[in-house]
């Protein structure tokens, strides 16, 4: 079983928009900026994520992320997003890292291994902690976040808000 996270490029292949038109618009608190109908659309986002990566042409109200894709066997079974530093919207709702698995590969581990994966690169980019966010009804990612070390520090309006500190040990991380 060969898992591998890797960044987005500036171009993609047409196997990721077939992946990210699967996911939809999102859901559970998070957005498929991806999704699009053709392939020109697709690549038009794909560009233009790239250089929120690299703080090309950033609005004040955003902050850079890069977006990674998690493959199995060469196969796209999810995408996440981390985000270099947080504003206070982010600070209330979004955090640091979201992440999404492809609905028909769902419960066999891999929201495990994205955020595992997600915690180690922003361990790479000088991140000491993140900020997760998650629906208190989302059970599922919340059991993610906890394996993954995530400390719960409040439950607001249905929204829990969980921090990892990324430098503590990684070997449980290792699915």
């Amino acid at each position: 079983m060969v898992m591998e996270l890797r960044e987005l490029q500036e171009k993609e292949s047409e196997g990721l928009l077939l992946m990210v038109q699967e996911i939809g618009d999102g859901g559970n608190g998070f957005v498929n900026s991806l999704n699009s109908i053709n392939m020109e659309e697709f690549s038009s986002k794909v560009h233009r994520n790239y250089e929120i990566a690299r703080s090309i042409n950033l609005p004040d109200e955003y902050v850079p992320q890069t977006i990674y894709w998690l493959n199995h066997n060469d196969k796209p079974v999810g995408y996440g997003k981390l985000r270099h530093r947080l504003n206070e919207k982010l600070l209330e709702l979004g955090g640091h890292i979201g992440y999404v698995i492809r609905p028909s590969e769902r419960g066999k581990g891999y929201g495990k291994r994205m955020l595992a994966e997600l915690i180690k690169k922003a361990q790479e980019k000088n991140i000491s902690r993140v900020l997760l966010t998650c629906d208190e009804s989302n059970l599922a990612s919340r059991r993610i976040i906890e394996w993954n070390h995530g400390e719960l520090s409040s439950i607001a309006d249905g929204m829990c808000k969980y921090w990892i500190d990324t430098s503590q040990d990684l070997t449980r991380r290792d699915c």
